[in-house]
């Protein structure tokens, strides 16, 4: 059944993306042939295999997060050639790369809740890779942030592989202690609080988090990994306590960063007014809106938006990672930019559901951890380009440029896959042998 309705998703799926892609390969050639049809189809091939995946190796999962994930990665690689052909061929790449570790993570980790056995393994694991990233860390567009890693020529960012790891380590740390975090022995202002050791956990993810944005100069990823955490230890606890101390601490070091740190400080700075500085400092943030607004209501097309300058270079800087949702906006509208954040909203939806869903503390953890952190991950890029809040730097899932980003989501949607799969095997198994029970009732 849940195939099926799958299979039912990708209809609107398949036909926006023949038109999409052959509308960008139109605007760029002047003509739509074979080649835009094939482009096309052949993205359209990959996912339509992994549904046919599904449905021997989770013929239970979600049968949501597929059609969802495949129309963001569609919008995604079409902006990305509308942008630059050779970074959309770039992307595909990294997209079956992504898909490729999809389906090794279902494969192998079909019981996927023995990762509760490894946490602290998989914890220090993602933990090395920000202090390798710290140490070793590049900056390769002269931002001043310091996020990749070359490794034989090809360059990734540890930070969006560590993102899981911490996430299946917090899932598994805080389903164990998820009593002892609830307690309350003292009292702070009228506040219940927790045993003093046990407030251990959220100075630690703090300290790693802050040390993230002093050394790395990581605005974005440093809010994201704190952010997770803070949602995970309520969906634990179901506590407010723990996210207000977790927000008072985070605003009291953000306020340090911003005299302390050139980058936070200029980024501030520029979300309170880009317009003192609009030639240099604030070029990028107000050429977004510029961008945004020129939308309009429906846009002015796919491929045929002010851009790029005559010379192929992007007018707004970034344009096909940290901005390329202002692209959207500028060649859909506000009617495609709105259709864009629903697809989010949605995506995090079903994880959430997802999570109420299971019975199974670590399965609820870390549905919860995953939904969380693609939540605030597009919001705090969303925000960024519509100047709500300062920009972060990070990029929007499954649409931006970005390997790292895109195999990292598809670990991520895997995981998810998983969890849904078990929860709705389980249920199905269950309501069976109740119906047998009581035929057999009947029959006595």
């Amino acid at each position: 059944m849940e195939r099926r309705r799958e299979l039912i998703n990708f209809i609107p799926v398949v036909l926006l993306t023949v038109i999409g892609f052959s509308s960008v390969y139109a605007a760029r050639s002047a003509q739509i042939n074979s080649s835009s049809l094939t482009y096309g189809l052949l993205f359209i091939a990959i996912f339509l295999a992994v549904h046919v995946f599904l449905r021997l190796a989770a013929p239970h999962a979600d049968p949501y997060l597929l059609p969802i994930t495949g129309l963001l990665a569609a919008m995604g690689i079409m902006m990305i050639y509308r942008i630059d052909p050779s970074l959309a061929a770039a992307q595909a790449t990294w997209l079956l790369v992504g898909v490729g570790l999809f389906a090794a993570i279902v494969v192998v980790l079909r019981d996927y809740r023995k990762l509760d056995d490894y946490i602290y393994i998989l914890g220090l694991a993602g933990i090395a890779l920000l202090v390798v990233t710290a140490i070793f860390g590049k900056d390769m567009n002269g931002s001043g942030v310091r996020l990749w890693l070359n490794l034989g020529g090809m360059w990734i960012q540890p930070g969006e592989f560590s993102k899981v790891l911490i996430t299946i380590f917090l899932a598994g740390y805080l389903h164990s202690k998820r009593e002892l975090l609830s307690t309350t022995t003292w009292r702070m202002g009228g506040v219940p609080m927790p045993p003093l050791k046990h407030l251990g956990p959220l100075l630690t993810v703090w300290g790693m988090s802050f040390g993230m944005l002093l050394l790395m100069n990581d605005l974005g990823p440093s809010l994201l990994l704190f952010g997770i955490f803070l949602a995970m230890l309520y969906a634990a606890t179901d506590r407010l306590t723990y996210p207000a101390i977790g927000l008072v601490m985070m605003s009291g070091a953000g306020v340090f960063a911003y005299f302390t740190k050139a980058i936070v400080h200029l980024r501030v700075d520029v979300w309170l007014n880009p317009w003192t500085d609009i030639d240099n400092k604030g070029y990028q943030l107000a050429q977004s809106l510029f961008a945004i607004g020129d939308g309009g209501l429906f846009g002015t097309g796919l491929g045929k938006g002010y851009l790029l300058f005559r010379n192929g270079q992007e007018i707004i800087p970034a344009l096909h990672t940290d901005f390329i949702f202002s692209a959207i906006a500028e060649e859909l509208g506000l009617a495609g930019a709105s259709a864009v954040i629903i697809l989010f909203l949605l995506l995090c939806y079903r994880g959430f559901k997802i999570a109420v869903a299971t019975d199974d503390g670590f399965s609820k953890l870390l549905a919860a951890g995953i939904a969380a952190g693609f939540a605030l991950q597009t919001f705090f890029i969303l925000g960024g380009v519509m100047k709500l809040i300062p920009l972060t730097g990070i990029t929007l899932p499954f649409v931006s440029y970005g390997g790292s980003s895109i195999v990292s989501n598809f670990a991520s949607i895997a995981l998810l896959v998983l969890i849904s799969n078990r929860t709705n095997s389980e249920r199905l198994k269950a309501a069976r042998a109740s119906e047998l029970a009581a035929s057999l009732g009947r029959s006595a």
